[in-house]
């Protein structure tokens, strides 16, 4: 999954900010040319497109194959790029319908203030971003799963066990009594105000230096592979929670039990225009990310991640099996 980073805010406000320079006009031409695109769109492929990581094509490849399956045509960009790519070509019709997550809008319309406690509620999360984009970008976002993909950390078995810990409570107190913690992380996490330090805050620990090894890229796989194999003396990892590879390496997720991290459930968001023309597309795709939770994601995602199993080939196995498509 990709989050945004602050970094990343820049490039997403310049992008808006190209959108609204580019599309300026009276309030009659504006109301015109909606009237007219969403005229358009009627007998147009649905154009369905995703981010680059695992979880955004499995998701995407789901969304595609549901349309299809319920013969509405589609035309595949899944796997287009990171998420200011992805979502700029959203905004700007070059792309129909994504899966997007709740968390980053955060990021996208409160300036990265993810302390507000609305960001950490699945569903006041989902209902504030649902609103503010739709606003801004006549984006809806419709049914999210029930699912959770935010930061966490995983600790190997044979340490956890010992040790007794299940949530971040536990592990907090390990640490703070003298735990041998090594842990394994990007810069991202241990710097961003809403990562490691509001774990370390919220939790009542401090990691050292000497105790984490930190890499410049946020790709969990390194991180899971490193606790894994114990690289390093590490035996804890920086983690997002529906990642595939979790229990297959002998990791156990810590329970974030204070809520400190914003909730990341993934949903579908489309161009209004495009679901005024299929307005089905919202109760087809209802009952299929219902039935997606975190158990079910790191499933799906270890077929990929582990199994080394196509994706699509993994979304249509899962739809089949699940009775959501025939």
């Amino acid at each position: 999954m990709f989050k945004v980073s602050p970094k990343m805010i820049s490039l997403l406000l310049g992008g808006a900010l190209l959108l609204s320079a580019c599309s300026g006009g009276t309030k009659q031409e504006t109301s015109n040319s909606a009237q007219a695109d969403g005229a358009s769109a009627i007998g147009k492929p649905v154009v369905v497109s995703s981010k680059i990581d695992t979880e955004g094509t499995l998701l995407g490849n789901i969304i595609l194959l549901t349309l299809e399956a319920n013969g509405i045509k589609t035309q595949d960009k899944l796997s287009l790029g990171g998420l200011p790519i992805v979502r700029k070509a959203l905004i700007s019709g070059e792309v129909d319908i994504v899966p997007e997550y709740t968390g980053n809008g955060a990021f996208m319309f409160s300036n990265g203030n993810e302390k507000s406690a609305e960001w950490k509620d699945l569903q006041n999360g989902y209902e504030k971003v649902k609103k503010l984009d739709y606003e801004a970008n006549k984006l809806v976002w419709l049914t999210p799963a029930q699912a959770n993909n935010t930061y966490a950390l995983a600790v190997r078995e044979d340490v956890a066990g010992p040790a007794h810990l299940k949530t971040m409570s536990d592990f907090g107190r390990w640490v703070a009594n003298g735990g041998n913690v090594k842990m394994i992380a990007s810069q991202e996490f241990t710097h961003l105000q809403g990562a490691l330090p509001a774990f370390e805050l919220t939790y009542g620990f401090k990691m050292k230096p000497e105790q984490m090894v930190i890499v410049s890229g946020g790709d969990t796989a390194n991180t899971i592979k490193a606790a894994s194999q114990q690289t390093n003396g590490v035996n804890t990892a920086m983690v997002y929670g529906t990642d595939g590879a979790i229990e297959p390496s002998n990791l156990r997720v810590m329970e974030d039990d204070k809520g400190t991290q914003v909730i990341y459930a993934p949903a579908p968001v489309i161009r209004e225009e495009v679901l005024k023309a299929h307005p089905e597309i919202e109760v087809l795709l209802k009952p299929v990310f219902n039935s997606l939770n975190n158990e079910v994601l790191r499933g799906l995602n270890a077929k990929v991640q582990v199994n080394g199993e196509p994706s699509k080939a993994v979304a249509l196995e899962y739809l089949k099996s699940k009775g959501l498509i025939k």
